[in-house]
């Protein structure tokens, strides 16, 4: 049985059901409808968009933070990201605040964030909107 199945209480036994046509039978599975892998990246990517550098007042997203966002066909998400300095303040509780953001999101299961350095984050990865934000452009 699934794990949202047993969480639901499906399979479970009342014991005033006297009638054994009206239990579930337990070592049943229970469908579950799972979402497209590339379905969630919208949504992902929305939820990251919603993560900001304390330092700079732009999403990580736009800033070119998120270097890759791999979705397993369970849910289970894996983000490479990095930050625009090794000395950034908020190293430690930056992959923290992702983590918990894309967990957020409907239909993500378990999630795992990697700091990454190489290569090195530049200018160049920001997106135009983030540059003519920032006044870059």
């Amino acid at each position: 049985m699934n794990r949202l199945a047993r969480f639901a209480g499906f399979g479970r036994h009342d014991d005033d059901t006297s009638d054994e046509t009206e239990r579930l039978d337990v070592d049943r599975d229970v469908a579950v409808e799972q979402m497209d892998a590339e379905a969630l990246r919208e949504p992902i990517i929305a939820a990251l968009r919603m993560v900001h550098d304390p330092e700079i007042p732009i999403n990580i997203y736009d800033l070119g933070l998120i270097y890759r966002i791999d979705i397993a066909g369970d849910g289970d998400v894996k983000v490479d990201m990095t930050l625009t300095a090794p000395a950034c303040p908020v190293a430690g509780m930056m992959p923290l605040m992702v983590r918990d953001a894309v967990a957020r999101v409907e239909g993500v299961g378990e999630v795992q964030v990697e700091l990454v350095w190489d290569p090195p984050w530049n200018q160049n990865n920001m997106s135009d909107e983030a540059r003519l934000q920032l006044g870059l452009m």
